[in-house]
């Protein structure tokens, strides 16, 4: 029998990483992608699914991404569009800000296409999705719709999924759009990996149990609540939350934090371990994330 193969849905976007004006490098990144690159990293067959554009820029996103072994069968190339473009400061302590170039992007604008239905069947044509929050708001309305009733047939062939909470106000036109969608996913998640900060703004102030409560109610079999830090907690079937601590490393940039944890957790669960060895290994590799810039480190960091 062959590995799970894990689809990633969501949008990736040009990186541009500048303290200030003047010299800036560009890369790539985005919430699902940068879990993707480190699944594939960590041995698990990785696909990404999303849409890029015919440009010069997407084709070598794309090439830099099947170099680092993620599968780009279910990414749609649109004609005449354009990846989207962010870009990250730091402040001395290593949290970023971000600026955005991305309403037009083709990852947002495939969810309006007359190709999105054979796309969405490409996207799950796989034993694992992951998204966030992210990616639900980039789809629109009638996008979500339109996935959600997708993931229903899937999900009854057997395919799994985990969600990553990733709030973004930004992308939502209010707090109930994002919460309506939210209860939604939820409801279709086997696993999630919800943050204190990310859902505070949806579903009021919670402490942990509280919050693993109400994922469970919604159907959740797995819950890995972020805490802050390197601090989780873990919660599986009927038994009862556990904290998992790691080691605590001062932060160079705290991008791709939660995204590099997702990919962490999901690698070691797929390849046997317990829950709590699992959210061990999430905050080792998150651990690493941190202390470099960008969202996704050179190779060699994480040998």
């Amino acid at each position: 029998m062959s590995e799970p193969l894990v689809h990633c849905l969501g949008e990736a976007m040009l990186e541009l990483s500048a303290p200030r004006l003047g010299p800036a490098t560009l890369s790539f990144g985005g919430d699902t992608l940068n879990t993707a690159v480190y699944l594939a990293r960590l041995g698990v067959r990785t696909g990404y699914a999303s849409a890029m554009g015919d440009d010069p820029y997407s084709a070598e996103v794309l090439a830099a991404w099947q170099a680092e072994g993620v599968a780009t069968d279910a990414v749609a190339r649109l004609p005449g569009t354009l990846p989207g473009l962010y870009a990250i400061r730091t402040d001395p302590t290593g949290e970023r800000s971000f600026s955005y170039w991305r309403e037009a992007s083709a990852a947002r604008q495939i969810w309006r296409h007359e190709s999105r239905a054979a796309w969405l069947g490409q996207v799950l044509a796989c034993d694992w999705l992951h998204l966030s929050g992210i990616t639900l708001a980039i789809a629109g309305p009638e996008g979500r719709q339109a996935l959600f009733d997708a993931l229903a047939a899937a999900k009854a062939r057997g395919m799994r999924l985990s969600f990553d909470s990733n709030y973004r106000p930004r992308l939502w036109p209010d707090a109930a759009t994002a919460k309506a969608a939210y209860e939604a996913i939820l409801r279709l998640a086997d696993l999630s990996l919800p943050g204190l900060e990310d859902e505070a703004p949806l579903f009021g102030e919670e402490d942990a149990p509280a919050l693993i409560a109400r994922h469970r109610a919604y159907g959740v079999a797995e819950v890995v609540l972020k805490a802050g830090g390197p601090r989780a907690w873990v919660s599986v079937g009927a038994d009862a939350p556990i904290l998992v601590e790691g080691a605590s490393v001062a932060p160079v940039d705290t991008t791709a934090a939660g995204d590099s944890f997702a990919a962490g957790y999901l690698a070691a669960r797929l390849g046997g371990k317990v829950p709590q060895e699992a959210a061990q290994a999430a905050h080792r590799l998150a651990s690493i994330v941190i202390q470099h810039p960008g969202a996704i480190v050179p190779k060699a960091a994480m040998a």
